[in-house]
């Protein structure tokens, strides 16, 4: 009986933290607020002359949010593009995500035409966390992203799904608690299974998916990856000491390395020791 009256609570608690970054919500996720920031001291710093900056030609990068995801928990890991010499914008999901991922996409189709229009830029590059990395990839598989992306990068993205979605309707509270986007992230959801259909990396798109063992909520890990081609990189298969959390996939030095890298099409070479 108790577990039951404590089953609400803990489903709660579950969905208010599923795929969340915490931090203060701004009003809107506009390039005006990404593009122009200032780079702190030490994101400059960080920016080492190792080959691996921005060319002067390199194509804009959007960093698309997750699930819950304020744009400003983003502005970490756009401080660093931009040290590298990248022209960033933030992308906050319609709703923080919790809407239906299609429609997602179609908003974010919008936002692209937007930073190509304004920088004159034929392709853009998507860095993608969590719910971000399905949003991104149902824009470029259906919605006409393969001729404006030119360089995709996952980081912590259920592609094939997450039990983590099905724990709500495990404990009593039906399917997701109604929250659209948990119900097309469970496994076997008829969202996944159309996006899944056929070839998981079309087009001419560069594919980079980041994954890490202590992902508290891609589980199992391993759909965190895709097929195809698409270059699939395990923190831990090159540095088995670091801990990356789903979450710290945005600010972990490691995973930055390889997301650099991934930009720049250069051979994927973790740094264990980055910060």
């Amino acid at each position: 009986m108790l577990l039951r009256k404590a089953a609400p609570v803990l489903a709660l608690t579950l969905t208010a933290v599923l795929f969340a970054p915490t931090a203060a919500a701004p009003a809107s996720a506009a390039p005006a607020t990404t593009k122009a920031s200032a780079v702190p001291a030490t994101a400059e710093a960080a920016a080492s002359d190792d080959g691996l900056r921005a060319l002067a030609n390199a194509n804009p990068v959007i960093v698309v949010g997750g699930l819950s995801g304020f744009a400003a928990a983003y502005e970490p890991l756009a401080a660093r593009l931009r040290a590298d010499g990248y022209r960033v914008w933030i992308y906050e999901l319609p709703n923080l995500g919790l809407g239906d991922i299609v429609a997602s996409a179609g908003a974010l189709r919008g936002f692209v035409g937007q930073v190509r229009s304004a920088t004159g830029a034929a392709k853009i590059d998507v860095v993608a966390h969590s719910e971000g990395g399905l949003v991104s990839r149902y824009y470029i598989k259906n919605l006409g992203g393969g001729d404006a992306v030119g360089r995709y990068v996952s980081l912590g993205t259920p592609q094939y799904g997450t039990y983590v979605a099905n724990i709500v309707t495990f404990l009593g509270l039906g399917s997701c608690a109604g929250i659209v986007a948990c119900q097309q992230m469970t496994i076997g959801s008829s969202f996944l299974a159309a996006l899944n259909a056929g070839d998981d990396t079309p087009g001419q798109v560069r594919w980079t998916t980041v994954r890490t063992w202590q992902d508290e909520l891609v589980r199992p890990v391993d759909n965190a990856t895709l097929a195809d081609g698409a270059t699939n990189v395990l923190i831990q298969s090159r540095c088995p000491l670091r801990v990356v959390g789903h979450l710290g996939l945005v600010l972990d030095g490691t995973t930055y390395t390889v997301i650099r890298q991934a930009l720049r099409d250069a051979t994927i070479n973790p740094n264990c020791f980055a910060l």
